[in-house]
């Protein structure tokens, strides 16, 4: 179903890292099948027969995400009943797949440069070393290398995980897999709804030509599901296809996407322009407010999709958030332990 050249330059790159013991890093916008990839490393290497495990660093709250990844002993901390071993003991002989690892916060970026030094894991509550043969595979959609110059990603980690780099390209920058794609999910989708249903030539051409694809493959995914389910005929029509908004673009193709990017820019500018001659109080902290609560808003009030659309960490999101009172401090959301 990958027939883009770049995608099929990408296959032959897993195919030579895969069965080497080297840790790997997935560059990539969400929806690009980041972990598609980690599960192919995986199924191509020598612990194929091993547990694959994937962990979404950006899903766990900084108080949890530690013991998720070590484990705890009974009463490290309060709720702690009994002990529990972490992701990395679960991967045990296998892969370890650590999705958005720049949302991971910088004290436990310490320990777990530690943990991949000496491939041995510390529980929480406890002295005694467990030996770990883990491999590890990670992912991010932030640009790590800006991460690191801003202090937000640790240098030394950033190198230990970047022996080998994968860079998933987004779906709009190899539309030679946006038919093979669309057909696959028909097939699936068709098996499972019991239909019988075909795209249509003016369908194709649209999926092709008529948007940008922000998603990336799970939007096409969603988008064909959808159009299967209120597809009235024996092809699906343009009609069919519910695209959103976000990134709409015309016969034009990626020009009208860069016109629209400067657009935006310009209407930026001109706003700052029009602040500065105002010189509010605090002008530096407003902006970043202004940014963070917009974009906060812009996401639903979910934190991790404001990190992940500014390309900042979850942790500089909440700790703004708190500052400019949209929502209450961190401290006060800490679970007990």
């Amino acid at each position: 179903m990958f027939e883009d050249p770049r995608s099929r330059a990408l296959l032959d790159r897993i195919k030579l890292v895969a069965p080497s013991a080297a840790n790997v890093l997935i560059l990539g916008e969400t929806g690009t099948g980041k972990e598609l990839i980690a599960r192919d490393i995986h199924q191509l290497s020598a612990r194929g027969a091993g547990p694959f495990v994937g962990v979404n660093c950006g899903a766990f709250s900084e108080n949890l995400v530690e013991s998720e990844l070590f484990g705890h002993e009974r009463g490290a901390f309060t709720g702690a009943l009994g002990a529990r071993a972490g992701w990395f003991e679960a991967a045990e002989g296998g892969t370890l797949f650590l999705d958005e690892i720049g949302e991971l916060p910088l004290h436990l970026q310490v320990k777990l440069l530690r943990v991949l030094q000496e491939q041995q894991v510390v529980r929480i509550g406890s002295r005694q070393p467990i030996e770990i043969d883990v491999r590890i595979v990670a992912s991010t959609n932030i640009d790590l290398e800006k991460a690191v110059t801003t202090g937000r990603f640790r240098e030394d980690l950033y190198f230990r995980l970047n022996v080998a780099t994968l860079r998933v390209a987004p779906l709009r920058e190899r539309r030679g897999d946006l038919l093979p794609l669309a057909h696959y999910f028909l097939r699936e989708y068709s098996q499972r709804l019991g239909t019988n249903v075909r795209l249509s030539k003016e369908a194709e051409e649209y999926l092709l030509n008529g948007y940008s694809w922000p998603g990336n493959i799970r939007e096409l995914e969603n988008v064909i599901h959808h159009a299967l389910i209120v597809c009235d005929g024996q092809a699906i029509l343009p009609s069919d296809l519910n695209l959103t908004n976000l990134r709409a673009v015309n016969q034009s193709g990626p020009t009208a996407l860069q016109d629209t990017k400067t657009s935006g820019e310009e209407q930026l500018r001109n706003a700052l322009l029009t602040l500065f001659m105002e010189e509010p109080a605090q002008l530096h902290s407003l902006i970043e407010d202004t940014v963070i609560r917009t974009a906060y808003s812009f996401c639903h009030r979910n934190q991790v999709q404001t990190a992940r659309l500014l390309g900042i960490s979850r942790n500089i999101v909440r700790a703004r958030l708190a500052h400019c009172a949209e929502i209450p401090s961190s401290r006060a959301h800490r679970s007990p332990q």
